[in-house]
């Protein structure tokens, strides 16, 4: 009988609640410890979810607990890459939070730890876990909507005080952009839909970005959970509003958007377009229904919510636990992930000249004010 994985949770906050609920509902494996940068936040947590696992104000010291296999982390993205690197350095599977991380100097020195460790991955891009996303990929694998030739995917969200995470990630130095902080789930998604196989996500060959919005330097926000306006907030340091669009190998065109300066609840729109039919979020046209006169809606779980309770991070953890007990990488590790923020970084390199970037990037570019990790500006 194999035995159980120990997971050590690092980080506090808001999705750490349902990292913990995941792992705990996955018989293969225990929590076995909780840390983050504030020991008092971690012993809150563990108190909150009925758990009597020792509890570390950081990780280096969390890393010595008996029984760890796996790392999952929970910190705001500024932090992940000497996380990640620490852990790695330990020998420890990792779950990581997306963003991953802030520049690309970090994310070659995150991507050459894992190989060098030989260690097991999953980012929490956890949509393509959706059940909605699921049933997307069968159909499109299977040939429900032809070839597709162009995907598009917008994530739109008021970010704001109201969530714990905003401080961190609404600043330049830490967040760096509205499509870093959250629109990179969307820019994920359409490389998951323009992706051909029922595991395979599309590579971008070359992106073009704008950005605007009203946000940015502005005290004045509104709370949609509330649908009340505040003013003398702190403000966004970065542009609110952003658009890609994308050439991906093997033809498919993309358009992607982030909107944190919209006001309206959450939404997530998709639109995928084939030589034989078409997917509007949960509605379809398809040549598998030759009588069709009208849109065909889909009973489903659509990516509708903001709330981290109501992403798939079972179904993720589950197949995390699957791959590392099989030997066998996930298809959303982080050699996967480290493209798209690849594309994220390569459209900040748009925005300096004005042109249209095309990937991979060179190694050693950094975007400006960018340190390497491990040095003193890298650290929270």
């Amino acid at each position: 009988m194999e035995s159980t994985l120990g997971v050590l949770v690092h980080g506090a906050g808001w999705v750490s609640t349902q990292h913990i609920e995941a792992f705990r509902r996955n018989p293969a494996t225990e929590i076995v410890a909780i840390s983050s940068r504030r020991l008092g936040s971690a012993r809150a947590r563990a108190a909150e979810a009925h758990l009597d696992v020792p509890c570390f104000d950081s990780l280096e010291k969390a890393l010595d607990t008996p029984g760890v296999d796996i790392v999952s982390v929970c910190t705001p993205q500024h932090v992940h890459a000497e996380n990640v690197l620490l852990a790695a350095a330990a020998g420890k599977h990792l779950v990581i939070e997306k963003p991953v991380a802030t520049g690309m100097a970090d994310m070659w020195a995150m991507r050459e730890a894992v190989r060098r460790a030989g260690v097991k991955t999953v980012v929490s891009f956890v949509l393509r876990w959706n059940p909605w996303f699921r049933t997307l990929k069968k159909l499109i694998a299977e040939g429900a909507l032809g070839s597709i030739y162009a995907v598009e995917a917008d994530y739109q969200s008021n970010i704001a005080s109201w969530w714990s995470g905003y401080e961190a990630a609404r600043r330049l130095a830490t967040g760096v952009s509205a499509m870093l902080v959250g629109g990179c789930h969307a820019l994920d998604a359409a490389r998951w839909f323009a992706g051909r196989g029922e595991e395979e996500a599309a590579r971008v060959e070359e992106v073009f970005a704008c950005r605007g919005g009203w946000r940015k330097g502005c005290g004045r926000e509104y709370n949609y959970l509330e649908r009340s306006w505040r003013t003398g907030m702190p403000p966004l340091e970065y542009e609110g509003y952003e658009v890609y669009l994308l050439r991906f190998a093997g033809g498919v065109v993309g358009k992607v958007s982030v909107n944190l300066d919209c006001i309206m609840p959450y939404t997530f729109p998709i639109e995928i377009f084939g030589d034989r039919g078409t997917v509007k979020d949960n509605r379809m046209w398809s040549h598998l229904f030759p009588g069709q006169t009208d849109w065909i809606p889909i009973p489903t779980v659509l990516p509708d919510s903001s709330d981290v309770a109501h992403h798939p991070f079972q179904a993720q953890m589950d197949h995390f636990v699957t791959c590392i007990r099989d030997n066998r990488e996930s298809h959303c590790n982080l050699e996967d992930a480290f493209h798209t923020h690849e594309v994220v970084f390569a459209a900040q390199e748009c925005y300096r000249t004005g042109r249209p970037v095309r990937l991979p990037l060179p190694r050693g570019r950094r975007r400006k004010g960018e340190s390497h990790p491990g040095s003193r500006s890298s650290k929270a």
